[in-house]
């Protein structure tokens, strides 16, 4: 008989996709990042959402090295310049 905390298969799956998802979602954003510090896109050419997304992220990630007091990546000084 399984125990009541213990995942199921399909729950392990989705943890794993969701997991994932993450991951891909800092990729794409470190890819676009390098695609603007080479100057072959610009921010200015993603859609308007994609541009908000991007930025509030960036926003939120320095509040939160600064909330504990973390040093910024160096890369992430450069995002969006």
């Amino acid at each position: 008989m399984r125990q009541p905390d213990t995942p199921t298969p399909n729950h392990t799956y989705a943890s794993s996709l969701n997991q994932s998802d993450a991951d891909m979602a800092r990729v794409l954003e470190d890819l676009i990042e390098l695609l603007i510090s080479r100057g072959v896109i610009q921010l200015s050419e993603l859609p308007q959402a994609a541009q908000e997304k991007l930025q509030q992220r960036k926003q939120t990630r320095l509040e939160m090295s600064q909330q504990l007091k973390l040093i910024p990546d160096e890369d992430e000084d450069n995002l969006f310049t």
